[in-house]
């Protein structure tokens, strides 16, 4: 299964693309559109959903993971990155492709980051993950974080909003924890 991830941005959108190959996770590709910063917001948004549309042609994904929304102390920057997480869903929607959103700090603890790390730490673990070397931006390494988290969570059948098959679901996790034995006992009650 081939993931086109997305981290977006209005000035600056990363594309990772990770493919599940046998069990092993590999690198396909990835990049960052950019765009002119001081362009009206209408063009920058028409540029991003263009370059978007070209590169799933030439990447093929089977389906795309994007960077759920986060809490913003600037009400007018969520509702920028908003209209470009909006331009992903339609593109992906327009090219027929499923669409699966994580929440960022589920996405930095699917790479071996810890829920609230920096930019560095996830660049870090998904360049170890995928044996690539330094990445030419965040926007890149987050948008192969979010591939990973959405193949993690494919692979280990853990239900993903938007899609179906949650009782498949259920049943793998129940076998899993069957397994599972706790690190410690609490004492049992007399």
């Amino acid at each position: 299964m081939r993931v086109l991830g997305i981290d977006p941005g209005s000035r600056f959108m990363g594309y990772g693309v990770v493919e599940d190959r046998r069990g092993r996770l590999v690198h396909v590709g990835h990049g960052v559109i950019k765009v002119d910063p001081d362009a009206a917001l209408e063009l920058r948004l028409k540029s991003l959903h263009e370059a978007l549309l070209e590169s799933f042609k030439l990447y093929r994904p089977a389906s795309v993971a994007v960077e759920g929304v986060f809490t913003f102390r600037n009400a007018r920057s969520a509702l920028i990155l908003g209209h470009a997480r909006g331009v992903a869903l339609l593109a992906a929607a327009q090219a027929g492709l499923s669409v699966h959103e994580y929440a960022p700090a589920k996405v930095k603890r699917s790479v071996g980051a810890g829920g609230s790390a920096d930019k560095d730490a996830v660049e870090r673990m998904v360049c170890t993950f995928l044996d690539l070397e330094e990445l030419e931006r965040s926007d890149a390494s987050d948008a192969l974080a979010v591939a990973l988290c959405h193949l993690n969570h494919a692979r280990t059948g853990v239900p993903v909003a938007g899609t179906r098959g949650r009782t498949r679901a259920r049943a793998t996790q129940a076998k899993l924890a069957d397994k599972l034995t706790p690190s410690y006992r609490r004492p049992e009650a007399r």
